[in-house]
Parts: C-alpha cells; structure tokens; sequence
C-alpha cells in the first residue's frame, strides 16, 4: 500500500514491545518543537488580542479564525495527505507557519497590529494546521508496526501535550511579559527547528496509487464513504466533535474568565499559562497510561469511562471561582481526554486501509474539528448572554450526554471493525 522506503515493518516475530525505531524519535523530536510552537502562540495569540479589544466576542473570534480551516479545507487536505509525500507535506507546512508568525511580529513592530490581523494570521496558520495534522497522523504507521501504534501514539501524544500544553502556555506567558517580539519570534524559530528534525526522517513517504487517475473530489468522496459507512468511526467523529464544539467554547473564553483584576480567577497572564501546565500535566499522565488502561479495562470501557473526567475541564471553572479546584478539574480532566485521545486514533490507524488513511483522517477531523469554530463563536456569544462561568456549565453537560452513545459500543464491536481494517485484507 505504501512505498516500501517509507513503510513499517510487518515482522510478526517482533513483540509489541520492540524498539519504536529512529526515524519515529526523530519525527517525535520535530513534532515536540512543532507543537511547543503551538503552545507559546497558544497564549501569545489571546493576549496579544487583549491589546485591541477586551470583548469576548472578538477575542472569541480569535479562536474561530484559528478553527474555520478545519471546516473549510480538512477533506482537501486529507486527499492530498494520500496523492503527497507525507514528511515533504509536513515541511512545506511548518515552514509557511514559521513565515506566518514572523510575519504578524513585522507587521505589529511596523505599528500595523490590529485584531482583524490577528484573525488573517490566526486563519492561515489554521489552514496549514489541517494539512500539518493530518497529514503526521497518517504518517505514523509507515513507521512503527500495526500492534505497537497505541504505545507510539501514547510517547507521541505525551511529548505533544507536555509541549503544547506543560511547557509551551508558561513560555508564552512569560516571554510576552518580557516583549510581544520575543513571543512571536520564538514559535517561528521553533517552527523552522522542527523543520530541521524532519528531515533527518528517512525514506519515502507517498502512497503507491494503482489504477486510473482519479480526481480530487473523487478522492474526497472515497474517504467520505469510508467513514460513513463505518458504524464505529462514525460514532467516534459525531462524538469528537460535539466535545471539541464544547471544549472550543471553554478553551476560547477562558482568558476573560481568568485573567486581570476584573476577572473570576483574578490570575496574571504568568499564572494564566500555569493553568494550561496544569492540564497538560494530567495529560502527560493519561498518554502514559493509556496502554496500561487499555489492557486492564478494555477500549470500550475506558472510553466511556474517560468522558466523566474530561466533562470536568468545562464544569470546574462552571462550578467554582477556586482557582485551586479549578486547577484540579484541569488535572483531572487532561488525564480523560488524553486517554481517549491515544485510544481512538489508534483505533482508527488500524480500522482504516493505509492508502485510504489521510483521507479518513480529514472527513473523521472535520466532523470533530469542525465544530470548533462554531463552539468558538457560541461560546462567545452566550457568554455576552448569560455570562462566562455559566456558558462553562452547560458545555460540561453537554460533553456528559456522550457517555449515552458510547454504551451502545462493546469490545467485540471494536475487535471486528480492527479486523475488518486489518491492511492484509486491502
């Protein structure tokens, strides 16, 4: 399915517990430096925001520029993921991201700042965000095997959420305190850094097409028949996405519930990034575990089970001004997500055919991404209505009614459709 240079090993001889190999820690090493990119503009971004307007509309609007590209450009994405060499996509993509940033700190240092290039920038980094995402979620099992991807995704997603979320929202915080320059020019860097370890990443990344050529917007339609005719994808995407219209909401609003004097939490821009660390923690903790959880539960279980935690991460700071109880929510919570996080994309990396990956990846994010934008912009407008902390409790109920759904899915339902995506079967 996939050009033998570029492929995982398929040697059944070799237990799940072997060696993940160099070039997956070298594609670990540039996603960390990516996503610490991610982490740092993650708070600069907002804060930067504050600058211009202290409306939760508009700042909201930041994190619907952010989101839109999921909805407008995922499925394109996912087809040139399968028409592309997958590591040469990724570095085209973070190298337009690192120009984007530089970009906006030339424009801001020229005194042409403003939230509406907040938003232009914010909606072309998203744009290269779909292509970048996409594509390294389907790069991943061209290089490690097929029973040792829940342990890949897991060190994976644990680097990510330590960078994106432990490291990367404190390092913002602080390197806006010491100059807006310095927080934009840093992720750019990053970027260009990540750029670097990619290339050390062997082999040849394209998916060998047989057949007739076929067009983009058949491609698509493949893809979008696949997923939708997979009762546990499916099921998996509709769920995502109503939990990332919710956490959208959260995550955009949180910067006027908790920072400044006037605030609910009354916390400094410092200590705001704090509490992105906190949750990141508890995600470290979920990456690791999930294997573990996995093989002493059963999927089925711990996915419904890690729905109640993550519920938290909007009904903490709904319930409570504690910054303490807050923070625990956070903790708590990350430990949920992650863990449902590691779970289903390797479930799905093994449901899905390997020519077909990128594709499936695109139609399952934009059901889940897609909604993020929208869950932006309600997040903002309700909270204008009934105000931040009590928009954050109707989205943790919200997230609450996914465990509903997911009773109806048991481990022989999952067991069939991993054998029915099995790639010795395409």
């Amino acid at each position: 399915m996939v050009d033998n240079q570029g492929s995982a090993p398929h040697d059944d001889t070799t237990t799940t517990h072997g060696p993940l190999g160099g070039d997956y820690w070298r594609l670990w090493t540039s996603s960390g430096l990516s996503n610490l990119a991610d982490g740092v503009l993650k708070v600069a971004l907002p804060l930067l925001a504050l600058r211009f307007t202290d409306s939760p509309l508009l700042i909201g609007g930041v994190g619907v520029a952010l989101s839109l590209p999921w909805l407008l450009f995922a499925l394109p994405a996912g087809a040139l993921a399968d028409r592309l060499d997958r590591r040469w996509a990724m570095l085209g993509a973070n190298t337009v991201r690192g120009a984007l940033v530089l970009a906006l700190l030339l424009g801001v240092s020229l005194d042409l700042g403003s939230i509406w290039l907040i938003y232009a920038v914010a909606f072309l980094l998203g744009t290269t965000e779909t292509l970048y995402d996409t594509t390294a979620q389907s790069i991943l099992p061209q290089l490690v095997r097929r029973d040792q991807l829940s342990r890949a995704n897991g060190r994976l997603y644990g680097m990510e959420m330590a960078a994106n979320e432990f490291v990367g929202p404190p390092l913002g915080s602080a390197l806006v305190a010491v100059g807006l320059a310095l927080a934009l020019l840093t992720p750019g860097a990053l970027w260009l850094a990540a750029v670097g370890a990619l290339l050390l990443v062997r082999g040849r990344f394209r998916i060998n097409r047989t057949g007739p050529p076929t067009s983009m917007r058949a491609d698509i339609a493949e893809g979008v028949r696949f997923l939708w005719s997979h009762r546990v994808l499916r099921t998996f995407a509709v769920l995502a996405g109503v939990s990332n219209f919710a956490l959208s909401a959260v995550f955009t609003l949180l910067v006027v519930y908790a920072v400044g004097p006037g605030s609910s939490l009354g916390l400094t821009e410092a200590a705001f990034g704090l509490l992105f660390s906190v949750f990141a923690a508890g995600s470290l903790i979920g990456a690791f575990a999930a294997e573990w959880c996995e093989r002493a539960l059963g999927q089925a279980r711990v996915l419904w089970l890690s729905v109640l935690p993550f519920a938290l991460l909007a009904l903490a700071p709904g319930l409570t001004t504690n910054v303490w109880l807050v923070g625990l929510g956070f903790v708590v919570g990350g430990i949920g997500i992650m863990v449902w996080n590691v779970i289903t994309v390797s479930l799905r990396q093994r449901m899905a055919p390997g020519a077909l990956l990128g594709r499936v990846n695109s139609v399952y994010r934009l059901l889940a991404w897609g909604t993020r934008p929208l869950g932006a912009g309600v997040g903002g407008l309700l909270a204008q209505i009934i105000g931040t902390q009590t928009m954050f409790f109707v989205m943790g109920l919200l997230i609450l009614t996914l465990v509903i759904p997911l009773l109806r899915i048991d481990d022989t339902a999952l067991d069939a459709a991993e054998s029915s995506g099995d790639p010795s079967t395409h």
